[in-house]
């Protein structure tokens, strides 16, 4: 059994997975930050019975039609909208990705990202590092309150909800819109379901933790920011393509709203001139919604015991059922 990795993975972890296994063979893209090239790409998935795959990796029907030994593909991440699931069928490969592992993590990346951007942390982080605390002032970098505000969830699934949990420990009021009710967590967070319409008027912070569908895409786009309050606050903590990063960029110029948290952006990566990075009133991370090394470690676990599982026969931990 032979596992291709499309990126360099700490091999103590991966030794402690298979010590016990026979006949199974890892091999690797042998760096950890550098994206494997499509030619790559091609050449090793001819060889491969399972592979473990990143976001930034276009599985399509290219790379499935030349791995006629494929049986699995593990992405390491929630996400899989970077793999062709209809063209996976076609050709019989199992597609898994790593949820659950790591819904806490990016709950608490997101909520974090939100409080930096209403308290205005990354100004206030240059603010000192550009030597400009000389004095004090009452508004000095006075950004706004975060507790018993209104907190407009779009994407209601488990990290939807875990974000809904620690909203409520800020005594929000918490507002969704998914395309399916979520009755149960609307009584037990609570949650009041509404249209996503009211979500953007309501809101004063619209969180968007929805996957990209045809649905979604552009979902945030200049009609959805002009219904949006003048002091609200954006966070993406998702799906880059949800928004129209050229309507946002005016809406945040033209004081439409008052600022945003983007973990995710429509291409990615992006460099340090693209126009969102250059507003005083966005906070721009670098896509690590699951970037603990507690989580990251257990997500590489789980894309190893999916593809083990599917090459000894048996069903995958966590498949894609798209």
């Amino acid at each position: 059994m032979r596992i291709y990795s499309t990126r360099k993975l700490p091999e103590k972890h991966i030794q402690s997975i298979i010590h016990n296994i026979d006949g199974v063979e890892v091999e690797m893209w042998p760096y950890e930050d550098k994206p494997i090239s499509r030619e790559e790409l091609v050449k090793q998935v001819e060889h491969a019975d399972g592979l473990i795959t990143m976001l930034s990796d276009s599985i399509d029907e290219e790379i499935l039609a030349k791995g006629t030994k494929l049986k699995v593909v593990a992405n390491l991440a929630v996400g899989f909208d970077n793999i062709n699931l209809e063209a996976a069928r076609k050709h019989q490969v199992v597609v898994c990705n790593t949820p659950d592992v790591l819904t806490e993590t990016t709950a608490d990346l997101t909520f974090g990202l939100l409080m930096a951007t209403a308290r205005r942390f990354g100004e206030a982080i240059s603010y000192i590092k550009n030597d400009q605390w000389n004095s004090w002032s009452p508004y000095l970098l006075a950004g706004q309150d975060i507790h018993h505000k209104t907190i407009g969830i779009f994407g209601m699934g488990a990290i939807g909800e875990a974000v809904a949990r620690r909203a409520r420990g800020f005594s929000m009021n918490v507002l969704y819109h998914n395309r399916t009710r979520k009755e149960e967590a609307e009584k037990s967070l609570p949650a009041q379901y509404v249209s996503l319409n009211d979500l953007a008027e309501q809101s004063d912070f619209v969180v968007s933790l929805a996957p990209l569908t045809n649905d979604t895409k552009n979902t945030f786009n200049k009609e959805f920011f002009q219904k949006m309050k003048s002091t609200a606050i954006f966070v993406n903590a998702g799906r880059g393509p949800v928004m129209n990063e050229a309507d946002l960029y005016d809406a945040l110029t033209t004081g439409k709203i008052a600022g945003a948290g983007l973990d995710v952006f429509e291409k990615e990566p992006i460099g340090a001139n693209h126009p969102l990075v250059g507003l005083p009133n966005v906070v721009a991370i670098p896509h690590i919604g699951s970037a603990s090394i507690e989580t990251r470690t257990a997500m590489i676990q789980l894309c190893f015991e999916n593809v083990l599982q599917v090459l000894q026969g048996k069903e995958a931990k966590t498949p894609v059922k798209r």
